[in-house]
């Protein structure tokens, strides 16, 4: 047998840590047939309401193969991820992972939409719940889903697991999972930017990025980097995820950082022809076309309160344009000098050079 590299003392050490930290994750699990899950879902302001979706969880995105294949997998008996909840303050099970299998169920139930694209159960194709026989129609009531209980979860330790169970894979998105793991009051003046008209009007972005959280994304790049883009490393994600962390924990100036937005918001909208985009007919708003214009933007405002018809030739330039293509985005040092153009570009202050070669 192969000699233990660590010493009596440290095993011991080890063991008394897993079983410290192991403590935090207390549990016990339920079935539930989907007849009686139904009847417990519902908002979390209704009163009759034991089972539901909170906040910080994504909208709903699955498409209709997806939701199809997961009823396929029901009506086969397919052995199932059990679905996380933690018990609130008010005895309510709010659900951490499962959302989307539990919203299927749902939708599916009330007869929002139509199996499409089944293999194993082709015949079911195009079928809503109402068009199943009686007895599949009474299997999937009676269906039991097992439900894990995390045992009066504090809130850390509900983010903690909310992260840990998002991952890996493309569940979720980095916002996504930010609105889970690090919730918090800055946080929440993040999502009520997001939601702000004139934004959206110079920053355009599609449905299905929006339910993504990309609005989300976008506005805590431009406070993180107008803040600290000088510190900033190549780890984007953790980055951000830090400085969030920090802001939920102090005690800031919710007024100073809406007219921090505003002020951006307004200035490129005025002197901006396309916004953020590159041009009328582009569709996309590449993330380091936006941090670019957004924070040098502020720094500009930082070093001319009163600037108004700043130069804009050097938006069509070469050098803008090596500045902010993807392919040169994720150096630590790009991120800086694409923000840096911008300033200077509005400031008046770039010389041919950097016009040329970025």
């Amino acid at each position: 047998m192969a000699q233990n590299k660590f010493s009596d003392d440290k095993l011991e050490e080890i063991k008394s840590q897993v079983e410290k930290e192991s403590d935090s994750y207390d549990y016990f699990t339920r079935d539930y047939p989907f007849e009686v899950i139904s009847s417990k879902y519902g908002e979390k302001s209704d009163g009759d309401t034991s089972l539901y979706v909170p906040s910080y969880q994504r909208k709903f995105v699955w498409n209709l193969k997806k939701q199809s294949r997961f009823i396929e997998s029901v009506l086969l008996g397919v052995p199932l991820t059990p679905f996380l909840v933690s018990e609130d303050q008010d005895k309510k099970l709010e659900i951490i992972d499962g959302s989307q299998r539990i919203r299927t169920l749902i939708n599916f139930y009330k007869n929002g939409f139509k199996l499409s694209g089944l293999e194993k159960l082709d015949t079911l194709n195009g079928a809503k719940y109402k068009d199943l026989p009686a007895t599949i129609k009474r299997y999937f009531k009676n269906r039991d889903f097992k439900i894990i209980i995390v045992d009066e979860a504090r809130n850390l330790i509900k983010q903690d697991i909310f992260n840990r169970i998002n991952t890996s894979g493309e569940q979720l998105t980095d916002s996504e999972i930010r609105k889970g793991s690090y919730s918090g009051s800055f946080y929440d003046l993040v999502l009520e930017l997001k939601d702000d008209d004139d934004f959206k009007a110079i920053c355009p972005l599609s449905d299905k990025r929006q339910k993504r959280g990309e609005y989300e994304e976008l506005i805590l790049r431009f406070f993180t980097y107008s803040d600290k883009y000088i510190e900033a490393g190549s780890d984007v994600a953790g980055f951000l995820n830090q400085y969030l962390k920090d802001m939920n924990g102090s005690d800031f100036e919710e007024k100073k950082y809406k007219d921090r937005f505003s002020r951006m918001v307004d200035f490129v909208a005025e002197n901006f022809n396309n916004g953020f985009r590159k041009g009328v007919r582009n569709q996309s708003i590449p993330r380091v076309r936006f941090e670019a214009i957004a924070v040098g933007v502020y720094l500009a405002l930082e070093k001319n309160s009163n600037l108004t018809n700043p130069p804009m030739g050097w938006i069509d330039s070469e050098g803008f344009k090596i500045q902010t293509t993807s392919d040169t985005s994720n150096g630590t040092h790009r991120l800086k000098d694409r923000i840096e153009f911008v300033r200077d570009g509005l400031l008046g202050t770039l010389d041919v050079d950097r016009l040329i070669n970025g």
